[in-house]
């Protein structure tokens, strides 16, 4: 392909523009794809996030200290992330749960000690549970407010990722209802569990790897624009070191990670996936075979800025450890100075390289392997939400007691669900996105399904081990954002054929999901309901 005279009379023709239907345009071709991205006002686009997101925070903070105790896994995560507060590592609570717990729910923490207490996962998630409790103090509001906060900046966070993806507000607006109004995406953002905030900087992340998407292409136009080229001509062109959404991702990915360790999958498979967009941009100006060195010249550039940024941040997360003395382990370099460790790294950072070989070998090791637990879900069952979790339940309520007026008894439950009819329309969405991805060769629909890939096959090798439904809160946000694009192919191009009936159908989707969500509502939220209602709402036995 040779290089397009500047005089040259450039080309007009339909472009596709999402699902806003076909325009004209006097652009050149090329440069008019490569600054293909959303159109809409930004301001309307926001107001419509927000709105949103508000929608999502009030529905997930209504109630949210109840059940007013320790409820399941905050166990560990809501005491750590007291003693992180106050001594700056996690400290070792004394006496067992069944004595320490009852405790701290009526504000009393006299039980932690100074001592290093061994955990299984870094300390970002912990954190940011700290930050409610600081705020608000060591009781069932203060431990979850955190992950309210989250719960509602992953909706916000995947409306802004399928927005970009299809080009089109109504899509981005239908896949954050949908998550809004996820069984899962509530309950999870109503405990203080670690995985809400994963999968809010993971889907952040990902969101900042598309937005970077756009921009280096639009550059990219804008640099032969200036040049009078419509074409590279076999060059590779300009090297355009000015990427600020990579550097975004990196901190979102390191943050990822330091909550929970597989977040790494995600950053691995975007991290040579958005290297393979600037190839794309590449070959699509022009630049022919010399597109492939973007493997090199992009690829290197992009390797500092997400992996080696979110290793700095990684490290960064363990400051409170590293600057005191008490945590679990931290004396391991000066017991071991002659270790060849130590010598490389001092006794600090070897002495954290040691714990994380511990942490490691916990993860992978015989005593994991060998525990139990009614709730154990294999992850072959996760898409089709065959076995969710009891995260909380009392049961057995009498007539006449905690208000029980039925000749039934009573249960209060918060059930670790997801909402049947989006994550059954999901998972056929996922298959439609692979199909529509590579034989369609859609790009967009690529996003999500990698995602939910990257977040979901991975635990196939942890599956001789306990593993919970509740993990699947990083695979949401993405199958849900593959529904969201699949509806928009349902309801067409503006102005086209069958438009109407296909947007009948997206709303009846949507509006089914909401449906769902209110009947499940007192099984996710500790609601007072007779057992025959709760029994009614575990559509399946494996439920239960």
């Amino acid at each position: 392909m040779g290089v397009a005279a500047s005089t040259s009379t450039p080309v007009t023709r339909p472009v596709w523009r999402g699902y806003h239907g076909r325009v004209t345009t006097a652009v050149p071709i090329t440069l008019d794809r490569l600054r293909d991205g959303v159109r809409e006002h930004w301001a309307l686009s926001w107001a419509v996030t927000l709105v949103i997101g508000l929608l999502a925070f009030a529905v997930r903070l209504v109630g949210v200290d109840q059940p007013d105790r320790i409820m399941f896994d905050e166990t560990y995560y809501a005491k750590d992330a007291w003693s992180l507060l106050q001594h700056g590592y996690e400290g070792e609570w004394v006496g067992g749960g069944d004595v320490v717990n009852p405790q701290v729910a009526a504000g009393d923490v006299s039980a932690l000690t100074a001592k290093g207490s061994f955990i299984a996962h870094p300390p970002v998630g912990k954190w940011l549970i700290a930050t409610g409790e600081w705020a608000f103090g060591m009781n069932p509001f203060g431990w979850r407010i955190a992950a309210v906060v989250f719960g509602a900046l992953l909706v916000v966070a995947t409306i802004r990722l399928a927005h970009r993806l299809s080009r089109s507000l109504m899509v981005g607006a239908m896949a954050g209802i949908m998550l809004t109004f996820d069984g899962l995406a509530f309950t999870m953002s109503r405990i203080a569990l670690l995985d809400i905030f994963q999968a809010t900087f993971l889907v952040a992340g990902v969101a900042a790897l598309v937005a970077d998407r756009d921009h280096h292409r639009h550059r990219l136009a804008d640099a032969m624009e200036a040049r009078g080229l419509t074409s590279l001509g076999g060059s590779f062109g300009p090297l355009l070191w000015w990427r600020p959404w990579r550097w975004t991702a990196g901190v979102l990915f390191g943050l990822a990670v330091a909550t929970k360790w597989n977040s790494l999958y995600v950053v691995a498979v975007f991290g040579i996936l958005t290297v393979l967009w600037d190839v794309g941009a590449r070959r699509l100006a022009g630049a022919g075979f010399r597109s492939w060195t973007a493997l090199l010249r992009e690829g290197i550039p992009a390797f500092v800025s997400i992996v080696v940024t979110a290793f700095v941040v990684y490290v960064a997360s363990w400051t409170g450890w590293l600057s005191t003395s008490g945590g679990w382990g931290r004396d391991w370099g000066s017991r071991n100075p002659d270790h060849p460790l130590v010598g490389a790294f001092g006794e600090g950072l070897a002495s954290l390289l040691k714990y994380h070989q511990d942490i490691f070998n916990f993860h992978t090791g015989d005593y994991i392997k060998e525990q139990t637990h009614p709730y154990d879900a294999h992850p072959a069952g996760w898409l089709l939400m065959l076995r969710p979790i009891s995260l909380d339940a009392t049961s057995g309520i009498e007539n006449g007691t905690d208000g029980c007026v039925s000749a039934d008894t009573c249960v209060r439950v918060v059930t670790g669900m997801g909402n049947p009819v989006l994550w059954w329309l999901a998972a056929a969405a996922l298959l439609l996105g692979l199909i529509w991805w590579l034989a369609g060769r859609d790009w967009r629909f690529g996003v999500p399904v990698l995602a939910a890939l990257a977040t979901y096959l991975p635990w196939f090798a942890s599956a001789d081990r306990p593993v919970f439904f509740f993990y699947a809160i990083t695979i949401i946000p993405f199958t849900t954002i593959g529904l969201a694009l699949a509806l928009g192919l349902v309801i067409g191009q503006a102005r086209g054929p069958g438009r109407r009936v296909g947007a009948i159908i997206a709303g009846l989707a949507v509006g089914m999901v909401v449906a769902c969500f209110a009947w499940l509502y007192p099984v996710l939220s500790y609601q007072l309901i007779t057992n025959g209602e709760w029994l009614a709402r575990m559509a399946l036995r494996s439920w239960i």
